[in-house]
C-alpha cells in the first residue's frame, strides 16, 4: 500500500526513534560484557546470534519460503543491497574501533552528526527540497547533544578521525537504502546487513584471538542480538520512506534514552547542561514535526 508523504514521514519518525531506544539497549548489554571479552569476537557472537534471529524471521514471514527461493537469492545478492551491507560492516568495526580508544562523550558527538551527512546527502544527490528552517532545527538539535555529552577537547585524537569516517559510512549506507527497490522486503535487507559483519568480524576475531566465554555473556549478547536485530530493521524501514533530511535528526532521540537508562540503572542524574540539551532536542523535534507537516 503506497503510503502519503506525510503518513510515511510519520511511520519513518516512530520507526526511528524505535530504532535509537534498541540501540542504546543493545550498547548497554555490549558494554558491559566488552570488559570481559575482545571486541571483534564480541560483536562476532552477536552477529551470529541475530543473523540466526534475522534468519527465522524471514522465513516466518515468508521471505525465504522455497516457492521464491531463487527470487529471495537475487534480491539478497543486488548490488545495492550488498553495497549497504558492506558499508553497515566496516562502519561498525571503524566506530567501535574508535570507541574504545576516544571517550564515549567524544564518539557519541561524532557519530551524531550523521543527520548533518545525511540531510547533505538528501539535498544533494536526491535533490530533496530542505527548508532553511529544517537546517536550523537539525543544528538545534546536534548543539542539544553537545550539551549532553560535553566532550572534552583532550579526548580528540587520530581516532576521532576514524570515528567520523564511520559517522560518514552510515549515512552513505543510509543515503543507498533508499536505492534498494521497494518488492525487495526489509527483512532481507536486515539479514543481509548482520551476515556482512559476521563474515568481517569472524577473520579479525582469529587474528585479534579469542577470551573464554562464560554463560552469562552468551546470554547477554543474546539478549542484545533481539534489540540489534530489530533496529536494524526498524532504521531500514524508516528510510526506506518519507523525506531522509526529516527522519534522520530523530537520532538524536539516542540520547534521551541513553540518558534515561542511565538514570535507572546507574542512578546517573544529568546535570543543568545535559538538562539544557535534552531541552533543546525536544525543542527541535517538535520544531521538526511543525516543518513536516503540510500545509493546510
Amino acid at each position: 500500500m503506497q503510503l502519503l508523504p506525510a503518513q510515511a514521514n510519520h511511520r519513518g519518525i516512530v520507526a526511528m526513534s524505535l530504532a535509537m531506544g534498541l540501540f542504546i539497549a543493545n550498547d548497554a548489554l555490549v558494554k558491559y560484557v566488552s570488559a570481559s571479552l575482545p571486541a571483534a569476537q564480541l560483536v562476532f557472537i552477536r552477529g551470529l546470534f541475530a543473523t540466526s534471529v534475522l534468519l527465522l524471521a524471514a522465513i516466518a514471514t515468508g521471505a525465504l519460503r522455497p516457492a521464491i527461493a531463487t527470487t529471495a537469492w537475487q534480491q539478497l545478492t543486488q548490488r545495492p543491497v550488498l553495497l549497504r551491507a558492506g558499508l553497515d560492516a566496516i562502519a561498525t568495526m571503524a566506530y567501535l574501533s574508535a570507541l574504545f580508544q576516544l571517550p564515549i562523550a567524544n564518539a557519541s558527538a561524532i557519530n551524531l552528526a550523521a543527520p548533518t551527512f545525511i540531510a547533505l546527502y538528501a539535498a544533494m544527490v536526491w535533490k530533496e527540497r530542505v527548508q532553511a528552517a529544517r537546517w536550523v532545527a537539525i543544528a538545534a538539535g546536534f548543539a542539544g547533544v553537545l550539551l549532553i555529552v560535553q566532550p572534552a577537547a583532550d579526548g580528540f585524537n587520530a581516532w576521532s578521525l576514524v570515528c567520523l569516517f564511520a559517522t560518514v559510512l552510515q549515512a552513505a549506507r543510509d543515503l543507498v537504502t533508499r536505492r534498494i527497490a521497494l518488492a525487495v522486503p526489509s527483512i532481507l535487507i536486515t539479514l543481509a546487513t548482520s551476515c556482512a559483519v559476521v563474515l568481517l568480524t569472524g577473520p579479525l576475531s582469529l587474528i585479534q584471538g579469542w577470551a573464554p566465554i562464560e554463560q552469562r555473556h552468551l546470554a547477554l549478547l543474546a539478549t542484545a542480538s533481539l534489540f540489534l536485530s530489530a533496529a536494524y530493521f526498524l532504521v531500514i524501514v524508516a528510510m526506506r520512506t518519507g523525506d531522509m533530511s526529516l527522519i534522520a535528526p530523530f537520532r538524536y532521540s539516542s540520547l534521551l534514552f541513553a540518558l534515561l537508562i542511565g538514570w535507572l540503572v546507574w542512578n546517573d542524574i544529568p546535570n543543568l547542561l545535559s538538562w539544557a540539551g535534552i531541552t533543546l532536542i525536544v525543542l527541535a523535534g517538535l520544531a521538526m514535526l511543525h516543518i513536516g507537516r503540510p500545509a493546510r
